[in-house]
């Protein structure tokens, strides 16, 4: 499979037809109302954005996949492997109300409950079960995929929504690819300690550095946990090389906006 390019109104995001059956949508800079250095469709909450420009980001792109942003649930990401459960009680939190509440994956079985997590070159899955009615989000940069995020919210799915790793679809996002995500030993380190020798493919050795494919090793997290291969999309698009379509922290630092993935039932 691969990704479909959308666009409405100037506003550009991704989406994956393996997720057609749910509203979905993977977020650009591209058609919103902030200012530079937040320029355009900024998503992302505290980052010295106005919060009215924020709120009508949110407001266009929910339009856009069809969605209310006034119900959106948004993760706190502490770089963990902590996985939320989800209830009608979470609506509105993280840009309505505050968040009670640390976790880089969100998984319900509400209708209408929008689940968002943040990236600016971290790896962001969606998942979802048509026959369980159920969905996840997830952000899994370096250390939550060391931690094996991807394979913990599958397990959470299934423990308390009822969803089988086999029928789950997942789209893994864009996210810094092996060409601009260059790290010192430590990386590697943390995924071989993880996976042991299934990290090694997602790993090159350049001079001093390393190169990490880091979307390569959260679809190796979601074969663990039991998905088929081919209920994996991946989008293959880094974050990092392409600056004129999404934010990088990599490439731009803390002065950035956020994209972000959603899914909603």
């Amino acid at each position: 499979m691969s990704f479909a390019t959308c666009e409405q109104d100037g506003l550009v995001w991704l989406t994956s037809p393996l997720l057609g059956g749910v509203r979905h949508g993977f977020s650009t800079r591209k058609g919103g109302v902030s200012p530079a250095p937040w320029d355009a469709l900024n998503l992302g909450p505290g980052r010295g954005d106005a919060p009215e420009n924020v709120r009508e980001n949110y407001r266009r792109f929910f339009a856009a996949i069809g969605a209310d942003e006034g119900r959106a649930v948004l993760s706190l990401q502490v770089h963990r492997d902590d996985v939320r459960l989800c209830t009608a009680g979470d609506a509105g939190k993280g840009l309505l109300r505050e968040r009670d509440y640390e976790a880089d994956a969100l998984i319900t079985a509400e209708r209408e409950l929008p689940l968002v997590v943040f990236s600016a070159d971290c790896g962001t899955v969606l998942l979802h079960d048509p026959e369980a009615g159920c969905i996840g989000a997830v952000h899994a940069g370096w250390r939550g995929c060391a931690a094996g995020i991807p394979e913990k919210a599958v397990r959470e799915m299934v423990r308390l929504l009822g969803a089988r790793p086999e029928r789950i679809l997942a789209a893994v996002g864009p996210c810094i690819g092996p060409c601009c995500f260059e790290t010192d030993g430590d990386v590697p380190a943390a995924m071989r300690a993880a996976l042991g020798a299934e990290a090694e493919p997602y790993l090159e050795r350049r001079g001093p550095k390393w190169h990490v494919d880091l979307a390569g090793l959260n679809r190796r997290w979601l074969l663990r946990a039991g998905l088929l291969p081919e209920h994996i999309d991946v989008c293959g698009l880094c974050t990092a090389c392409r600056p004129e379509l999404f934010w990088s922290h990599r490439r731009m630092g803390e002065a950035r906006g956020a994209q972000v993935a959603v899914i909603c039932l």
